[in-house]
């Protein structure tokens, strides 16, 4: 058995696992606190395989990525890359996926959650369905599906209709009363 190839395939993965905590966390960095970017990543996950041919790096098993104070938690992260080698759309799934971090030091974390979390490095679109919610500070956004243009700054909210008027399925803003420009999307 050549030697070599099996000392290559750890040495991709674990080049490939910092390329997507790198990418899980960029994508999240544009809301985070500047200390947050100087602190150690941590990957956690019961299985890690990476295909140089397809080039998909797969996390399964209660996988956890921390930096700082971003958490993402999810059941599985799913990362594909480009062409290039660069990371082009990141996948996390659970029952649901979970993130959290301080996006300024005088607000409380900012949380969200979703089945499905995509996050598309090349149009900088995070798109959360599935029972999404983003909240902060008593202020909240639910939907079936968010997404954030982290280019624009721009959140848009897609419900369910329904025919009874009832909340169910539909999108639900909870703004509370004397934080009125801290709900998600909201500009100062």
């Amino acid at each position: 058995m050549n030697h070599k190839s099996k000392l290559t395939a750890p040495k991709a993965l674990i080049k490939q696992a910092a390329l997507v905590g790198l990418a899980v966390l960029s994508s999240a960095g544009a809301w985070a606190i500047p200390s947050d970017r100087s602190q150690p990543i941590t990957l956690l996950a019961d299985r890690a395989t990476f295909s140089e041919r397809t080039g998909v790096t797969t996390y399964t098993g209660n996988v956890v990525i921390e930096q700082g104070t971003m958490k993402l938690q999810a059941d599985s992260i799913v990362a594909n890359l480009n062409s290039k080698k660069e990371i082009s759309v990141i996948t996390a799934t659970g029952r649901p996926a979970q993130f959290q971090q301080k996006t300024d030091p005088a607000k409380g974390l900012a949380k969200g959650q979703a089945q499905k979390i995509v996050y598309n490095a090349e149009t900088g679109i995070i798109t959360l369905t599935g029972g999404a919610l983003l909240e902060q500070d008593g202020a909240s956004i639910r939907g079936n599906t968010l997404r954030y243009s982290m280019n624009k700054g721009d959140v848009e909210a897609i419900g369910t209709p329904n025919k009874t008027g009832s909340e169910a399925g539909r999108v639900k803003i909870v703004i509370p009363p004397s934080s009125s420009k801290s709900f998600p999307g909201a500009r100062d």
